[in-house]
Protein backbone atom coordinates (compact mmCIF):
# COMPACT_ATOMS: atom_id res chain seq x y z
CA UNK A 1 0.00 0.00 0.00
CA UNK A 2 0.78 3.62 -0.15
CA UNK A 3 3.29 5.19 2.02
CA UNK A 4 1.56 7.58 4.47
CA UNK A 5 3.83 10.33 6.12
CA UNK A 6 3.07 10.43 9.72
CA UNK A 7 2.85 14.27 10.01
CA UNK A 8 0.77 17.38 8.62
CA UNK A 9 2.26 19.31 5.81
CA UNK A 10 2.91 22.60 6.94
CA UNK A 11 3.21 26.21 5.40
CA UNK A 12 5.68 29.16 6.27
CA UNK A 13 3.01 31.02 7.55
CA UNK A 14 2.00 28.77 10.72
CA UNK A 15 5.06 29.12 12.40
CA UNK A 16 6.45 32.13 14.23
CA UNK A 17 10.13 32.97 15.80
CA UNK A 18 10.11 33.10 19.65
CA UNK A 19 13.30 35.98 20.29
CA UNK A 20 16.22 34.46 22.09
CA UNK A 21 18.61 36.83 24.07
CA UNK A 22 19.82 39.72 21.95
CA UNK A 23 23.20 41.20 23.22
CA UNK A 24 25.79 43.80 22.92
CA UNK A 25 27.37 42.52 20.18
CA UNK A 26 24.34 41.81 18.16
CA UNK A 27 22.63 44.79 16.58
CA UNK A 28 21.66 45.22 12.57
CA UNK A 29 24.67 46.64 11.80
CA UNK A 30 26.50 43.58 13.08
CA UNK A 31 24.48 41.24 10.87
CA UNK A 32 26.14 39.66 8.12
CA UNK A 33 23.42 38.20 5.87
CA UNK A 34 25.81 36.57 3.18
CA UNK A 35 25.36 32.82 1.58
CA UNK A 36 26.80 30.20 -0.21
CA UNK A 37 25.27 30.02 -3.66
CA UNK A 38 27.26 26.18 -4.60
CA UNK A 39 28.63 23.45 -2.77
CA UNK A 40 32.25 23.70 -1.45
CA UNK A 41 34.23 21.43 1.05
CA UNK A 42 33.01 22.05 4.89
CA UNK A 43 35.62 24.64 6.67
CA UNK A 44 36.67 26.36 2.74
CA UNK A 45 34.86 29.20 1.07
CA UNK A 46 31.93 28.56 -1.39
CA UNK A 47 33.35 29.36 -4.91
CA UNK A 48 30.22 31.94 -5.38
CA UNK A 49 28.74 33.59 -2.25
CA UNK A 50 26.03 36.39 -2.43
CA UNK A 51 25.79 39.26 -0.03
CA UNK A 52 22.23 39.54 0.33
CA UNK A 53 20.94 35.87 -0.26
CA UNK A 54 17.72 36.94 -2.64
CA UNK A 55 18.00 35.14 -6.32
CA UNK A 56 15.67 36.06 -8.91
CA UNK A 57 12.80 33.27 -10.31
CA UNK A 58 13.27 31.90 -13.63
CA UNK A 59 10.67 33.48 -15.37
CA UNK A 60 9.46 35.45 -18.26
CA UNK A 61 7.48 37.86 -16.36
CA UNK A 62 10.60 38.52 -13.65
CA UNK A 63 13.83 37.88 -16.38
CA UNK A 64 15.23 40.78 -17.59
CA UNK A 65 18.78 42.24 -18.08
CA UNK A 66 17.90 45.69 -16.26
CA UNK A 67 16.44 43.45 -13.30
CA UNK A 68 19.21 41.03 -13.15
CA UNK A 69 21.78 44.62 -13.09
CA UNK A 70 19.55 46.21 -10.10
CA UNK A 71 19.83 43.10 -7.96
CA UNK A 72 23.58 42.35 -8.28
CA UNK A 73 23.83 45.70 -7.15
CA UNK A 74 22.32 45.26 -4.31
CA UNK A 75 24.16 41.82 -3.21
CA UNK A 76 21.89 39.33 -4.90
CA UNK A 77 21.30 37.07 -7.72
CA UNK A 78 19.44 37.51 -10.64
CA UNK A 79 18.64 34.69 -13.65
CA UNK A 80 17.58 34.68 -17.45
CA UNK A 81 14.57 32.82 -17.91
CA UNK A 82 14.97 29.67 -20.13
CA UNK A 83 11.99 29.49 -22.19
CA UNK A 84 12.98 31.68 -25.10
CA UNK A 85 15.78 30.39 -28.14
CA UNK A 86 19.13 29.84 -27.09
CA UNK A 87 20.18 32.65 -28.51
CA UNK A 88 17.80 35.19 -27.25
CA UNK A 89 18.64 33.90 -23.50
CA UNK A 90 22.33 33.79 -24.24
CA UNK A 91 22.07 37.36 -25.13
CA UNK A 92 20.71 38.55 -22.26
CA UNK A 93 23.02 36.64 -20.03
CA UNK A 94 25.73 39.10 -22.45
CA UNK A 95 23.98 42.18 -21.96
CA UNK A 96 24.36 41.93 -17.81
CA UNK A 97 28.08 40.57 -18.73
CA UNK A 98 28.53 43.72 -20.36
CA UNK A 99 28.37 45.79 -17.52
CA UNK A 100 30.75 46.29 -14.89
CA UNK A 101 30.34 47.46 -11.60
CA UNK A 102 29.87 51.64 -12.30
CA UNK A 103 30.30 51.22 -15.86
CA UNK A 104 26.56 50.29 -17.64
CA UNK A 105 25.22 49.28 -21.46
CA UNK A 106 23.89 51.85 -22.06
CA UNK A 107 20.02 50.60 -22.48
CA UNK A 108 18.38 54.18 -23.11
CA UNK A 109 19.08 54.74 -26.34
CA UNK A 110 17.77 56.73 -29.87
CA UNK A 111 18.88 58.05 -33.04
CA UNK A 112 19.04 61.82 -34.06
CA UNK A 113 16.40 61.62 -36.79
CA UNK A 114 14.10 60.10 -33.94
CA UNK A 115 11.11 62.30 -33.45
CA UNK A 116 10.70 63.93 -30.05
CA UNK A 117 7.62 62.48 -29.37
CA UNK A 118 9.63 59.09 -29.82
CA UNK A 119 11.69 60.09 -27.66
CA UNK A 120 9.61 61.27 -24.72
CA UNK A 121 7.36 58.22 -25.11
CA UNK A 122 11.06 56.04 -24.59
CA UNK A 123 11.91 57.86 -21.46
CA UNK A 124 8.99 57.98 -19.99
CA UNK A 125 8.50 54.22 -20.44
CA UNK A 126 11.45 53.46 -18.93
CA UNK A 127 11.19 56.10 -16.14
CA UNK A 128 14.28 57.83 -17.01
CA UNK A 129 15.56 61.19 -17.49
CA UNK A 130 18.06 61.03 -20.47
CA UNK A 131 18.85 59.18 -23.36
CA UNK A 132 21.80 58.81 -25.61
CA UNK A 133 21.69 59.37 -28.73
CA UNK A 134 24.01 57.16 -31.57
CA UNK A 135 24.08 57.74 -34.91
CA UNK A 136 22.25 53.60 -35.22
CA UNK A 137 20.04 54.16 -31.80
CA UNK A 138 22.50 51.27 -30.75
CA UNK A 139 24.42 51.19 -27.65
CA UNK A 140 27.55 50.83 -29.24
CA UNK A 141 27.13 53.10 -32.29
CA UNK A 142 28.70 55.75 -33.14
CA UNK A 143 28.22 58.37 -30.19
CA UNK A 144 26.42 62.02 -31.38
CA UNK A 145 25.18 63.37 -27.98
CA UNK A 146 22.15 63.43 -25.21
CA UNK A 147 18.96 64.32 -24.90
CA UNK A 148 16.71 64.29 -21.68
CA UNK A 149 13.95 66.03 -20.22
CA UNK A 150 15.53 69.66 -19.86
CA UNK A 151 16.36 69.48 -23.23
CA UNK A 152 12.81 70.39 -24.74
CA UNK A 153 9.26 70.21 -23.48
CA UNK A 154 5.94 68.32 -24.88
CA UNK A 155 3.82 71.77 -24.75
CA UNK A 156 6.43 74.09 -25.88
CA UNK A 157 8.04 72.15 -28.89
CA UNK A 158 6.38 70.47 -31.72
CA UNK A 159 7.01 66.61 -31.33
CA UNK A 160 6.97 66.11 -34.77
CA UNK A 161 10.87 67.90 -35.04
CA UNK A 162 13.70 65.85 -34.61
CA UNK A 163 16.42 64.76 -31.68
CA UNK A 164 18.63 66.19 -33.51
CA UNK A 165 16.88 69.94 -33.61
CA UNK A 166 17.60 69.66 -29.68
CA UNK A 167 19.68 67.29 -28.18
CA UNK A 168 23.24 68.33 -26.86
CA UNK A 169 25.97 67.55 -29.66
CA UNK A 170 28.68 65.40 -28.50
CA UNK A 171 31.46 67.92 -28.89
CA UNK A 172 30.01 70.00 -26.63
CA UNK A 173 29.72 67.34 -23.85
CA UNK A 174 32.38 65.88 -21.35
CA UNK A 175 33.26 62.24 -22.21
CA UNK A 176 35.54 59.98 -21.13
CA UNK A 177 37.83 56.84 -22.88
CA UNK A 178 37.41 53.34 -21.95
CA UNK A 179 40.81 53.24 -19.73
CA UNK A 180 39.37 55.41 -17.07
CA UNK A 181 38.87 53.82 -13.41
CA UNK A 182 35.55 54.10 -11.95
CA UNK A 183 37.14 56.48 -9.07
CA UNK A 184 38.42 58.95 -11.82
CA UNK A 185 35.02 58.60 -13.68
CA UNK A 186 33.19 59.24 -10.59
CA UNK A 187 35.32 62.23 -9.77
CA UNK A 188 34.77 63.73 -13.10
CA UNK A 189 30.83 63.28 -12.65
CA UNK A 190 31.37 65.71 -9.16
CA UNK A 191 33.34 67.72 -10.30
CA UNK A 192 31.38 68.50 -13.82
CA UNK A 193 28.35 68.38 -12.53
CA UNK A 194 26.87 65.43 -14.97
CA UNK A 195 24.25 63.24 -14.00
CA UNK A 196 25.90 61.01 -17.18
CA UNK A 197 29.46 60.77 -18.28
CA UNK A 198 29.69 58.85 -21.89
CA UNK A 199 32.64 56.41 -22.15
CA UNK A 200 33.79 56.45 -25.99
CA UNK A 201 36.30 54.67 -27.78
CA UNK A 202 39.26 56.67 -29.86
CA UNK A 203 37.17 55.77 -32.93
CA UNK A 204 34.33 57.46 -31.62
CA UNK A 205 31.50 54.56 -30.86
CA UNK A 206 29.73 54.14 -27.31
CA UNK A 207 31.68 51.79 -25.07
CA UNK A 208 29.33 52.21 -21.87
CA UNK A 209 27.89 54.93 -19.49
CA UNK A 210 28.66 55.81 -15.96
CA UNK A 211 25.34 57.51 -14.24
CA UNK A 212 25.80 59.70 -11.21
CA UNK A 213 22.78 57.71 -8.99
CA UNK A 214 24.82 54.62 -9.93
CA UNK A 215 27.53 56.38 -7.35
CA UNK A 216 24.81 57.22 -4.88
CA UNK A 217 23.54 53.54 -5.03
CA UNK A 218 27.01 51.99 -4.91
CA UNK A 219 27.50 53.64 -1.61
CA UNK A 220 24.29 52.62 -0.58
CA UNK A 221 24.57 48.79 -1.28
CA UNK A 222 28.55 48.12 -1.07
CA UNK A 223 28.46 44.43 -1.85
CA UNK A 224 27.47 44.05 -5.51
CA UNK A 225 27.77 40.32 -6.82
CA UNK A 226 30.61 41.00 -9.36
CA UNK A 227 33.11 38.60 -10.30
CA UNK A 228 36.58 38.95 -11.24
CA UNK A 229 36.56 41.25 -13.27
CA UNK A 230 34.01 43.62 -11.61
CA UNK A 231 31.07 42.47 -14.15
CA UNK A 232 28.18 42.00 -12.67
CA UNK A 233 27.10 38.02 -12.26
CA UNK A 234 23.66 36.19 -13.38
CA UNK A 235 22.96 32.84 -13.66
CA UNK A 236 20.59 31.12 -16.15
CA UNK A 237 17.65 28.47 -16.43
CA UNK A 238 18.58 25.47 -18.56
CA UNK A 239 15.81 22.58 -19.00
CA UNK A 240 16.61 18.45 -19.80
CA UNK A 241 15.70 18.91 -23.67
CA UNK A 242 18.38 21.06 -25.22
CA UNK A 243 21.11 21.25 -22.44
CA UNK A 244 23.78 19.86 -25.35
CA UNK A 245 23.62 22.82 -26.99
CA UNK A 246 22.00 25.23 -24.39
CA UNK A 247 25.04 25.36 -21.61
CA UNK A 248 27.78 25.77 -24.02
CA UNK A 249 26.06 28.87 -25.54
CA UNK A 250 25.53 29.98 -21.75
CA UNK A 251 28.98 29.43 -20.80
CA UNK A 252 30.04 31.06 -23.76
CA UNK A 253 28.11 34.13 -22.91
CA UNK A 254 29.63 34.65 -19.43
CA UNK A 255 26.84 33.05 -17.27
CA UNK A 256 28.08 32.33 -14.09
CA UNK A 257 25.55 29.80 -12.89
CA UNK A 258 23.27 27.89 -14.23
CA UNK A 259 20.02 26.06 -13.04
CA UNK A 260 17.69 23.58 -14.24
CA UNK A 261 14.04 24.97 -14.27
CA UNK A 262 11.74 22.12 -13.29
CA UNK A 263 8.38 22.39 -11.39
CA UNK A 264 9.70 18.13 -10.28
CA UNK A 265 13.00 17.51 -10.01
CA UNK A 266 13.55 14.08 -8.86
CA UNK A 267 14.10 12.73 -11.80
CA UNK A 268 17.18 10.64 -14.42
CA UNK A 269 16.53 13.62 -16.69
CA UNK A 270 17.88 16.09 -14.27
CA UNK A 271 20.61 13.55 -13.05
CA UNK A 272 21.67 13.06 -16.80
CA UNK A 273 21.84 16.77 -16.91
CA UNK A 274 24.24 16.55 -14.24
CA UNK A 275 26.25 14.18 -15.24
CA UNK A 276 26.99 16.11 -18.46
CA UNK A 277 27.76 19.75 -16.85
CA UNK A 278 29.91 18.14 -14.34
CA UNK A 279 31.62 14.97 -16.13
CA UNK A 280 31.75 15.58 -19.96
CA UNK A 281 31.95 19.67 -19.66
CA UNK A 282 34.25 19.36 -16.67
CA UNK A 283 32.32 21.71 -14.20
CA UNK A 284 33.39 24.93 -15.80
CA UNK A 285 30.06 26.27 -14.85
CA UNK A 286 28.37 25.35 -10.97
CA UNK A 287 24.26 23.75 -12.14
CA UNK A 288 21.81 23.65 -9.85
CA UNK A 289 18.95 21.50 -9.70
CA UNK A 290 15.25 21.28 -8.42
CA UNK A 291 12.69 21.35 -7.54
CA UNK A 292 12.34 18.93 -4.06
CA UNK A 293 9.99 18.64 -1.22
CA UNK A 294 11.76 15.70 0.38
CA UNK A 295 15.51 14.53 1.52
CA UNK A 296 15.34 11.55 -0.95
CA UNK A 297 15.56 13.85 -3.59
CA UNK A 298 17.91 16.48 -2.34
CA UNK A 299 20.65 13.28 -1.64
CA UNK A 300 19.70 11.82 -5.04
CA UNK A 301 20.63 15.57 -6.71
CA UNK A 302 23.32 16.04 -4.81
CA UNK A 303 25.14 12.98 -5.52
CA UNK A 304 24.45 13.74 -9.26
CA UNK A 305 26.64 16.74 -8.56
CA UNK A 306 23.91 19.67 -7.95
CA UNK A 307 25.87 23.18 -6.72
CA UNK A 308 23.06 23.58 -5.18
CA UNK A 309 18.88 22.03 -4.97
CA UNK A 310 16.02 24.46 -5.33
CA UNK A 311 12.76 23.48 -2.26
CA UNK A 312 9.63 23.54 -3.29
CA UNK A 313 6.79 22.19 -5.11
CA UNK A 314 3.24 23.82 -5.80
CA UNK A 315 3.89 26.97 -3.37
CA UNK A 316 4.43 29.65 -5.44
CA UNK A 317 1.68 32.24 -5.87
CA UNK A 318 1.03 31.39 -9.43
CA UNK A 319 1.21 27.65 -9.12
CA UNK A 320 -1.47 25.12 -9.54
CA UNK A 321 0.71 22.25 -9.74
CA UNK A 322 -1.18 20.75 -6.27
CA UNK A 323 -4.44 21.59 -7.72
CA UNK A 324 -4.18 20.47 -10.90
CA UNK A 325 -1.71 16.97 -9.72
CA UNK A 326 -2.05 16.47 -6.00
CA UNK A 327 1.53 16.62 -6.12
CA UNK A 328 3.31 19.16 -3.56
CA UNK A 329 4.50 19.35 0.21
CA UNK A 330 3.98 22.15 2.91
CA UNK A 331 7.20 24.98 2.47
CA UNK A 332 7.88 24.44 6.11
CA UNK A 333 7.72 21.22 5.91
CA UNK A 334 9.86 20.66 2.69
CA UNK A 335 12.75 22.94 4.13
CA UNK A 336 13.17 20.84 7.29
CA UNK A 337 12.96 17.46 5.89
CA UNK A 338 15.46 18.84 2.77
CA UNK A 339 18.00 20.44 5.72
CA UNK A 340 18.12 17.88 7.84
CA UNK A 341 19.27 16.06 4.78
CA UNK A 342 21.77 18.78 3.42
CA UNK A 343 23.36 18.46 7.22
CA UNK A 344 23.68 14.89 7.36
CA UNK A 345 24.71 14.98 3.67
CA UNK A 346 27.32 17.36 4.75
CA UNK A 347 28.69 15.39 7.87
CA UNK A 348 28.90 11.99 5.74
CA UNK A 349 30.76 13.78 3.14
CA UNK A 350 32.29 16.51 3.61
CA UNK A 351 30.63 18.38 1.05
CA UNK A 352 28.21 21.42 1.97
CA UNK A 353 25.18 21.89 -0.83
CA UNK A 354 23.15 24.88 -0.38
CA UNK A 355 19.40 24.54 -0.36
CA UNK A 356 17.05 27.45 -2.18
CA UNK A 357 13.82 27.62 -0.66
CA UNK A 358 11.19 28.35 -3.79
CA UNK A 359 7.70 29.41 -3.29
CA UNK A 360 5.36 29.47 -0.61
CA UNK A 361 6.53 33.28 1.34
CA UNK A 362 4.03 35.56 1.14
CA UNK A 363 5.06 38.06 3.27
CA UNK A 364 8.87 39.21 4.04
CA UNK A 365 8.39 37.57 7.54
CA UNK A 366 8.40 34.75 5.60
CA UNK A 367 11.88 34.68 4.52
CA UNK A 368 12.69 35.17 7.85
CA UNK A 369 11.25 31.58 8.76
CA UNK A 370 12.76 30.17 5.93
CA UNK A 371 15.84 31.00 6.74
CA UNK A 372 15.41 29.89 10.26
CA UNK A 373 14.37 26.76 9.09
CA UNK A 374 17.48 26.12 7.13
CA UNK A 375 17.58 27.61 3.54
CA UNK A 376 20.45 29.13 2.66
CA UNK A 377 18.92 31.69 0.01
CA UNK A 378 15.64 32.35 -1.63
CA UNK A 379 14.25 32.79 -5.13
CA UNK A 380 11.52 34.99 -5.39
CA UNK A 381 9.19 35.67 -8.11
CA UNK A 382 6.20 37.78 -7.22
CA UNK A 383 8.15 39.90 -5.04
CA UNK A 384 10.73 41.25 -7.98
CA UNK A 385 7.58 41.04 -10.70
CA UNK A 386 6.13 44.03 -8.39
CA UNK A 387 8.95 46.43 -9.18
CA UNK A 388 10.11 48.57 -12.00
CA UNK A 389 12.60 46.39 -13.33
CA UNK A 390 10.66 43.55 -13.46
CA UNK A 391 9.95 43.20 -17.96
CA UNK A 392 6.39 42.98 -17.14
CA UNK A 393 3.51 45.70 -18.45
CA UNK A 394 2.38 48.22 -16.04
CA UNK A 395 -1.53 48.43 -15.74
CA UNK A 396 -4.28 50.33 -14.07
CA UNK A 397 -7.00 48.45 -13.03
CA UNK A 398 -9.95 50.32 -10.93
CA UNK A 399 -7.56 53.03 -10.26
CA UNK A 400 -4.73 50.92 -8.81
CA UNK A 401 -1.38 50.23 -10.46
CA UNK A 402 -0.28 46.69 -11.31
CA UNK A 403 2.26 44.42 -12.81
CA UNK A 404 0.78 41.53 -15.00
CA UNK A 405 2.60 38.42 -13.63
CA UNK A 406 1.90 34.91 -14.94
CA UNK A 407 3.10 31.63 -13.73
CA UNK A 408 5.97 29.52 -16.20
CA UNK A 409 3.15 26.73 -16.16
CA UNK A 410 0.58 28.87 -18.08
CA UNK A 411 -0.85 28.84 -20.97
CA UNK A 412 0.53 32.39 -21.52
CA UNK A 413 4.23 30.45 -21.29
CA UNK A 414 3.60 27.85 -22.45
CA UNK A 415 6.49 26.42 -21.43
CA UNK A 416 6.22 22.67 -22.63
CA UNK A 417 10.43 22.13 -21.62
CA UNK A 418 9.44 23.10 -17.86
CA UNK A 419 6.33 21.25 -17.06
CA UNK A 420 6.98 18.38 -19.39
CA UNK A 421 3.19 16.18 -19.72
CA UNK A 422 4.81 14.02 -23.10
CA UNK A 423 3.31 16.37 -25.33
CA UNK A 424 4.37 19.04 -27.42
CA UNK A 425 1.98 20.95 -26.08
CA UNK A 426 0.80 21.79 -22.73
CA UNK A 427 -2.91 19.80 -22.32
CA UNK A 428 -3.41 21.32 -18.96
CA UNK A 429 -1.92 24.27 -16.85
CA UNK A 430 0.17 24.18 -13.93
CA UNK A 431 0.01 27.92 -13.32
CA UNK A 432 -1.96 30.95 -13.68
CA UNK A 433 -1.78 34.44 -15.37
CA UNK A 434 -2.84 37.62 -13.29
CA UNK A 435 -1.74 40.78 -11.95
CA UNK A 436 0.38 41.71 -8.79
CA UNK A 437 0.06 45.12 -6.88
CA UNK A 438 2.55 47.45 -8.20
CA UNK A 439 5.59 48.24 -5.52
CA UNK A 440 8.06 50.88 -7.28
CA UNK A 441 11.82 50.17 -7.94
CA UNK A 442 13.74 46.95 -6.66
CA UNK A 443 16.47 49.14 -4.63
CA UNK A 444 14.03 50.51 -1.44
CA UNK A 445 12.15 47.45 -1.41
CA UNK A 446 15.23 45.30 -0.99
CA UNK A 447 16.73 47.78 1.42
CA UNK A 448 13.39 47.88 3.67
CA UNK A 449 13.05 43.64 3.28
CA UNK A 450 17.20 43.22 3.93
CA UNK A 451 16.39 45.77 7.48
CA UNK A 452 13.29 43.10 8.31
CA UNK A 453 15.27 40.56 8.05
CA UNK A 454 18.48 42.18 10.28
CA UNK A 455 16.31 43.47 12.96
CA UNK A 456 14.73 39.67 12.73
CA UNK A 457 17.72 38.11 13.29
CA UNK A 458 18.71 40.50 16.06
CA UNK A 459 15.60 39.74 17.86
CA UNK A 460 16.60 36.03 17.73
CA UNK A 461 20.10 36.37 18.98
CA UNK A 462 21.94 35.66 15.15
CA UNK A 463 23.97 37.05 13.50
CA UNK A 464 25.14 34.98 10.50
CA UNK A 465 22.21 32.24 8.59
CA UNK A 466 24.46 29.61 10.24
CA UNK A 467 23.52 30.47 13.33
CA UNK A 468 20.67 31.53 12.64
CA UNK A 469 19.91 27.68 11.48
CA UNK A 470 21.34 26.42 14.61
CA UNK A 471 19.90 28.70 17.60
CA UNK A 472 16.07 30.03 15.64
CA UNK A 473 13.50 28.73 18.12
CA UNK A 474 9.81 28.41 16.10
CA UNK A 475 6.57 27.75 17.48
CA UNK A 476 3.81 26.74 15.71
CA UNK A 477 0.95 28.91 15.16
CA UNK A 478 -2.61 27.85 16.01
CA UNK A 479 -5.90 29.00 15.01
CA UNK A 480 -6.65 31.26 16.95
CA UNK A 481 -3.49 33.57 16.44
CA UNK A 482 -4.54 33.41 12.65
CA UNK A 483 -7.69 34.95 13.81
CA UNK A 484 -6.05 37.36 16.51
CA UNK A 485 -3.56 38.28 13.73
CA UNK A 486 -6.18 39.23 11.00
CA UNK A 487 -8.40 41.18 13.32
CA UNK A 488 -9.41 44.07 10.87
CA UNK A 489 -8.41 47.75 11.63
CA UNK A 490 -9.12 50.76 9.64
CA UNK A 491 -5.70 52.90 9.12
CA UNK A 492 -5.24 56.61 9.53
CA UNK A 493 -4.53 57.93 6.17
CA UNK A 494 -0.71 57.61 4.91
CA UNK A 495 -0.42 54.43 7.24
CA UNK A 496 0.29 51.71 5.18
CA UNK A 497 1.44 47.28 5.77
CA UNK A 498 4.38 46.74 3.72
CA UNK A 499 5.03 43.25 2.56
CA UNK A 500 5.46 41.38 -0.19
Amino acid sequence: MAVILPEVSRTLNEYLLVPNLTTEDCAPDAVDLSAPLVRHPIGQPSPLRIATPLVSAIMQAVSSPRLAIALAQTGGLGFAHQNQPIAAQARMVSAVKRHKAGFRHSDINTKPTATLGEVSRLLQAAERDIAVVTDDGSPTGLFVGLIGSRDFHPQRHDLNDTVASRMRPADTLVTAPPTISLSDANTLIWDQRLDLLPIVTADGHLASIVLRRDYELHKQFRNETIDAEKRFRIGAGINTRDFRDRIPALVEAGADVLCIDSSDGYSVWQQRTLRYAVEELGGVVPVGAGNVVDGRAFRYLADAGAAFVKVGIGGGSICITRDQKGIGRGQASALIDVAAERDRYAEETGVYVPICCDGGLLADYHMAVAFALGADFIMLGRYFARFDESPSNLVKLDGQLFKEYWGEGSQRARNVARYDQGETELPFEEGVDGYVPYAGSLYPNVARTVAKLRATMVSCGATTLPDFHRDAVLVQVSQQSYLQNGAEVRLRSGSSSTGQ
